[in-house]
């Protein structure tokens, strides 16, 4: 021991510990077993451990385990815990016991020296602070604590959002139309409005995915302890823990129906996991539609104007860019990736264990509060503000070949081409070469040409498919 350092003791024995720190010798062993990777676990499941620690206690003392002056001080402590005032005491890299164990004894040691300082005598991290807990139901039940939080609080209102805006922007251009694109070639008119529903029918599909997800994901692991059979643990404590824990959350938490299943699987982490990587899909081709619309402004299509955030070059001046669209198609790679490793950490479960839950927690977590971050900057600083460019829309469909597509009824396929591709290598209004071409009036042909009527499926049928 030094001036810097005391002597803390676990069941190895006796080890320094730095003297500022709250935790003890389990967590020192970490810190010195685990060089750190420069991640550490994230501020929301550091506050699913607080929360957790809080729920046990007033459990625990709720079934006579617990002295009621003990469970106070370790529930004070634990509220700190999970507001966030201890968090610089929560040193473990990701990258360690498969179990997360450190972590859990990382929480339980800092709870009990605060606990301890407030009481005036020793608090036991194990016996106490962990009773009728073990590292292997703690940490699973963590990642659905902390993961359900993250959904209600910050993912779905982001979602929300972003699908109100779209409905905004939507009822806006509903007598807007556009040369709608298949292949990134010209096709048959759309509105716009319409392009943007169904942006937001792909939100709306996300939102319903992911509130599937949620009565598995509010099933939780504690109460299981070590391999699922409740050892050391009041026979009632999983559920009035769950009861205690929903009433902190205000979430319907209730004990899994099998903690066999809960402690050796994470299927629903790897679930909410693939809905959360859809979402990435749906934010990314959302996303790269809006980088083509504003592309340009001279040399590509032009069809809207992206709000100016910021210069767009250091060597071009007066060059603006789609920040926020490129901002959140990164945010969707990322999710995708991260979808990838919990898949390989969720199938990583050994007869009555998952030993790669660190690693599930940091990912999943981690894409949460990405796509939530993403979605509410794509809406309030893309969406909600882009200009849109009528004169560019209107020249682009007045010259429109594929126009000819709504004749095939009236004068087949084939004479259809021949004016599409006349048009094309003339670059004229595809109306004019079909009187040309056709004994069609110039009134008729406006008529069957109309786009507005075009984009209502037109007065022959829904149109083309391809």
């Amino acid at each position: 021991m030094t001036a810097t350092t005391r002597v803390e003791h676990d069941s190895m024995g006796a080890l320094d510990v730095p003297a500022s720190a709250l935790w003890g010798a389990q967590t020192q062993r970490a810190v010195q077993n685990f060089p750190p990777s420069g991640l550490r676990m994230p501020r929301a499941f550091i506050r699913a451990l607080g929360l957790i620690k809080h729920a046990a206690a007033r459990a625990n003392t709720e079934l006579g385990s617990l002295p009621q002056e003990v469970s106070a001080a370790i529930q004070a402590a634990a509220l700190e815990v999970a507001d966030g005032r201890h968090d610089d005491q929560f040193p473990v890299d990701v990258f360690q016991t498969g179990s997360g164990t450190s972590s859990n004894m990382n929480a339980n040691e800092v709870i009990a020296t605060l606990a301890a300082r407030t009481l005036g005598k020793p608090v036991h991290a194990n016996d106490q602070v962990n009773m009728s807990q073990s590292s292997n139901d703690v940490i699973p039940t963590a990642i659905h604590v902390a993961a359900a939080l993250l959904l209600q609080e910050q993912l779905l209102p982001a979602l929300e959002r972003l699908r109100a805006v779209l409905g905004q922007r939507a009822a806006e251009f509903r007598q807007v139309i556009k040369t709608g694109r298949t292949h990134l070639m010209d096709a048959m008119p759309v509105t716009l409005a319409q392009e943007l529903t169904g942006w937001q029918a792909q939100i709306d599909g996300a939102v319903a995915r992911l509130k599937s997800v949620t009565p598995r994901l509010h099933r939780l692991a504690q109460g299981g302890t070590a391999v699922g059979t409740g050892i050391n643990a009041h026979p009632k404590f999983g559920a009035v823990f769950a009861r205690c824990l929903a009433t902190s959350t205000g979430i319907e938490f209730r004990p899994s129906d099998n903690y066999f299943e809960a402690l050796s699987s994470q299927d629903t982490a790897a679930e909410l996991s693939g809905q959360l990587k859809v979402l990435g899909v749906s934010l990314m081709k959302i996303s790269n539609d809006l980088r083509w619309m504003n592309s340009g402004p001279l040399a590509g299509l032009g069809e809207i104007a992206l709000p100016a955030l910021q210069p767009g070059s250091s060597i071009m001046p007066g060059k603006v860019n789609p920040v926020v669209p490129e901002s959140v198609a990164m945010i969707a790679a990322q999710v995708m990736g991260n979808d990838a490793t919990i898949t390989a950490a969720a199938a990583s479960g050994n007869f009555q264990l998952n030993v790669m839950l660190p690693l599930i927690a940091y990912n999943l977590l981690q894409s949460l509060e990405l796509l939530g971050i993403g979605s509410r900057n794509l809406a309030d600083n893309a969406i909600a503000g882009f200009t849109v460019n009528r004169a560019r829309l209107e020249e682009a469909l007045a010259r429109n070949p594929i126009l000819v597509t709504a004749l095939n009824p009236v004068i087949g396929y084939e004479q259809g081409a021949a004016i599409a591709k006349r048009a094309y290598a003339e670059g004229r209004p595809i109306l004019d070469v079909a009187a040309e071409m056709t004994r069609l009036s110039v009134e008729e042909l406006r008529r069957l040409l109309d786009p507005k009527t075009l984009t209502e499926g037109g007065i022959h049928g829904a149109g083309s498919k391809d």
